[in-house]
């Protein structure tokens, strides 16, 4: 039994003191750090859950690294950016009488792709039923379709602004010592 302790006294000298710290005691931070980090992937499942994000969006996680640690963020913010640009020419596209369905579809078209690229799924599905109205030339459903897209933007903003909030409260190093956030899949229902 002696062995093993002076060992691991010997062990502890060369840690570093935060390390050193939570080998001798509870550590407070790794612990915050657990908890935050299990918070994300609950988070992130449940927006998979909800169909808001699908597979897409891990595979833009998986370009995430150490050179770029803020990728997935800095490109989903540009979406954001760009989406409301985009939306606010939709808009106008289709307060003009006579309606210009072909601008309409074009413009429809760079926002599900969009979409589709950081793994927006409900707001791409959204995208495709205002992109059947706008092939019927339909007048009345094609406002009314387009405010489901707004609003699904406007949820999925708020969801991801949250979820990336909590990752940024994660101190970078202790979010690699606990783990990267598990990669989300939806639920079998």
């Amino acid at each position: 039994m002696a062995l093993h302790i002076s060992s691991a006294l010997a062990v502890s000298a060369r840690l570093h003191p935060l390390l050193r710290f939570c080998f001798h005691n509870t550590c407070p931070e790794m612990e915050n750090a657990s908890g935050l980090q299990r918070q994300l992937a609950s988070m992130k499942k449940n927006l998979f859950d909800q169909g808001y994000l699908d597979e897409q969006f891990n595979q833009l996680e998986e370009l995430q690294d150490e050179s770029s640690p803020n990728f997935v963020e800095e490109v989903v913010t540009l979406f954001f950016r760009d989406s409301s640009r985009l939306m606010a020419n939709i808009d106008q596209a289709l307060e003009q009488c006579p309606r210009d369905f072909h601008r309409l579809h074009k413009l429809l078209h760079r926002l599900k792709g969009s979409a589709s690229s950081i793994g927006a799924a409900k707001m791409k599905n959204e995208c495709t039923s205002f992109g059947e109205f706008c092939s019927e030339e339909n007048l009345e459903g094609c406002p009314r379709s387009f405010q489901k897209v707004k609003k699904e933007h406007t949820i999925l903003r708020q969801k991801l602004e949250s979820y990336f909030q909590s990752l940024s409260l994660v101190p970078s190093q202790l979010l690699r010592q606990v783990g990267p956030v598990d990669k989300a899949t939806p639920s079998c229902s």
